[in-house]
């Protein structure tokens, strides 16, 4: 078995003159054979060919410029009569309010016109049960069909409830 701590001794060198004489010879000249002949093929350059002289001559240029202005063509102006349309105007209506006559003079207090004082925000009487407004917190008015109610706060909310 063979230690594998130990390298592989390389191979041995070989002596610096082992070559012939004729061989190196040779490649002395040979490279010295490439060098003139790169040189002489490199300054003659021209390949056979004249130079040329290239010389601009000036030429003469006319140029011509001819502006023409249009002459203004008549104007025609066309009128219209515009008739003013009447703005719509906001129409003004007047609701008046008459009180019944009580058919019984004993209802025991209550007002049986039938008009409410406090109306929602949309023109309706308010009814017992439904939530009252902020600003209705305390007020007392009547529902459409006469009866009085209260706003006032029970069950967790502002309500109308009867009195």
């Amino acid at each position: 078995m063979t230690n594998p701590y130990t390298a592989p001794l390389p191979p041995s060198p070989r002596p610096p003159d082992t070559r012939p004489l004729h061989k190196r010879v040779l490649v002395w000249i040979g490279g010295t054979a490439l060098l003139v002949t790169g040189a002489l093929i490199g300054s003659s350059g021209d390949d056979g060919q004249q130079p040329v002289e290239a010389k601009a001559k000036p030429a003469t240029t006319v140029t011509a410029t001819l502006t023409a202005t249009p002459e203004p063509a008549p104007t025609v102006t066309e009128t219209e009569t515009v008739k003013a349309k009447a703005k719509p105007v906001p129409t003004v209506t007047v609701t008046r309010t008459a009180k019944a006559k009580a058919a019984d003079s004993g209802t025991s207090g209550q007002d049986s016109t039938g008009t409410c004082t406090i109306v929602s925000s949309s023109g309706n009487c308010y009814s017992a049960g439904q939530f009252c407004r902020n600003s209705d917190h305390g007020a007392v008015t009547t529902t459409a069909s006469g009866s009085r109610v209260k706003c006032a706060y029970r069950s967790n909310a502002w309500r109308w409830s009867y009195i």
